[in-house]
């Protein structure tokens, strides 16, 4: 009987992970960082990682405190976090967005700025303020798998658990990958300029959309 339940789970954590993952608001603002920072595929695929680390390790830990306070209780929390994590996206890209015009600007002008150090400079801030980002977005999904995982074996459990969290990570960072990959197609001086701001509008685009949509 556990055997005939392990393998349904196993596919749901699978079908899970790999499917919550192709939603824009996984990949789309960490592609997008990564051309307006001319970052390369393979950094931008590490930032995806420890993204993706952080919004499974919720996931999981928000699942576990369900068996033990109610499932209900989780997801609704976790529905209002998906709110939360929308608002934190339109802010944080409208902040890069007019950042990377005020930058633009003073190149426009003659007075580009060089002197930025790791205070000032965005890529480090970038990085980590995604990282909360995708940490305070947990995937309510997950919560009833590990429900019904709980009735196997401890062995079985975290066999399901690491099956949905490396589907989930793979998917991001292979998706995050090839949109960088294909971003970095778009050349020319205008793109190289104004890539800040149009990196931060599609953030917000998809904060919106993760807000009005619940992605």
């Amino acid at each position: 009987m556990a055997v005939d339940l392990a393998l349904p789970l196993a596919f749901a954590a699978l079908s899970v992970g790999s499917l919550h993952s192709l939603a824009p608001d996984h990949w789309l603002p960490i592609a997008a960082v990564g051309r307006a920072r001319a970052w390369s595929t393979a950094r931008t695929a590490r930032v995806t990682l420890l993204c993706g680390a952080g919004h499974v390790t919720v996931s999981v830990l928000l699942g576990l405190i369900g068996l033990f306070t109610g499932r209900r209780a989780v997801e609704a929390f976790g529905d209002r976090t998906a709110a939360v994590s929308g608002v934190l996206l339109v802010g944080f890209g409208f902040g890069y967005a007019l950042w990377g015009m005020r930058h633009a600007v003073a190149h426009l002008h003659g007075h580009p700025h060089h002197h930025y150090d790791h205070v000032h400079d965005p890529s480090q801030a970038g990085v980590w303020s995604l990282f909360a980002i995708y940490c305070a977005d947990p995937c309510i999904a997950v919560i009833p798998i590990l429900f019904a995982a709980a009735s196997l074996s401890v062995t079985a459990t975290v066999g399901i658990v690491l099956i949905y969290e490396a589907a989930t990570i793979a998917t991001m960072v292979l998706l995050a990958a090839l949109a960088r990959a294909g971003a970095g197609l778009l050349r020319g001086r205008w793109t190289e300029r104004w890539a800040d701001s149009a990196a931060g509008a599609s953030i917000v685009v998809t904060g919106v959309a993760v807000a009005l949509l619940g992605w």
